[in-house]
């Protein structure tokens, strides 16, 4: 079993976009203080093209990396949408393959279990 596997719980990676640094910040900031994520990689002036109600799109965002166990990461995606501006806001949870064990039990160490 791999060293960040705990009890079918592992770490995750939560890949989100925002529209600006300061909507990423304040979301950043919300899921560490709950203990829903361990850390988040904010990175900006991301360029955008996509087809939004018909109309082809391009748009500059914001990439969020949230790092989190998997037990934790539905709540993690329910709290991005409930904070964030986009009708539909992109939030997509990656599994993690392995890793420095050091740090994936950081992660697991440093949220709440499910």
């Amino acid at each position: 079993m791999d060293a960040h596997v705990k009890d079918n719980d592992k770490a995750v990676l939560v890949y989100a976009t925002f529209p600006s640094l300061e909507s990423a910040e304040k979301a950043a900031t919300q899921l560490i203080e709950a203990e829903l994520v361990a850390c988040v990689n904010i990175l900006p002036a991301m360029i955008s093209h996509y087809r939004w109600q018909g109309q082809l799109q391009r748009g500059q965002e914001v990439v969020v990396l949230a790092k989190t166990r998997a037990s934790r990461s539905s709540d993690v995606t329910k709290a991005i949408v409930a904070a964030h501006t986009y009708d539909v806001p992109a939030v997509v949870v990656f599994d993690t393959a392995g890793g420095n064990p050091a740090y994936l039990e950081w992660v697991m160490s440093e949220t709440r279990a499910g």
